[in-house]
């Protein structure tokens, strides 16, 4: 009864609430259980698809702020899991890249029991072929209207 009377959007919005907080939980404890905060392993695992990424970039895809996101880098330098290094054209920005030893330690997280990366597989085998192409195209389609009304909202700001 009550559902009824929750528009679609309020649904939505609760229902990517409740897996955003489950799923943050599982992300923590990954984190923790490796040695590791939650900046620490947002940047390793926004790194590892392109090996290298300036910490400009990493910080607008993670909207970490940049003082949390300078002292997450020096940390991950200091445990010897990423390389720093100043980028050419332009002295005061940093490319950073994973070292070995930040692939090992993430190939390993990947394999560990009860990381996000083994609970996520998980959930994932509970859905159809057909379920996850929907749900992935869904995802999609919503982020992608997001992108664009923040890039009409950006423009008007202009």
């Amino acid at each position: 009864m009550e559902s009824q009377r929750i528009t679609p959007a309020l649904q939505l919005l609760r229902s990517f609430s409740r897996v955003n907080k489950t799923m943050m939980r599982f992300v923590q404890k990954t984190a923790a259980d490796n040695g590791l905060s939650v900046p620490q392993f947002t940047i390793l695992v926004t790194i590892a698809p392109e090996k290298e990424m300036t910490q400009k970039s990493i910080g607008e895809k993670t909207f970490l702020p940049k003082s949390t996101l300078s002292q997450a880098v020096d940390g991950l330098v200091q445990a010897g899991f990423l390389h720093r290094q100043q980028v050419e054209d332009n002295r005061r920005e940093m490319l950073l890249s994973l070292s070995r030893q930040g692939e090992t330690m993430l190939k390993g997280i990947h394999r560990q029991e009860g990381s996000i990366h083994q609970l996520t597989a998980g959930a994932l085998e509970t859905l159809s072929e057909e379920e996850f192409a929907g749900l992935l195209q869904a995802h999609q389609q919503i982020a992608d209207f997001f992108d664009e009304k923040a890039a009409e909202q950006e423009e008007d700001a202009k």
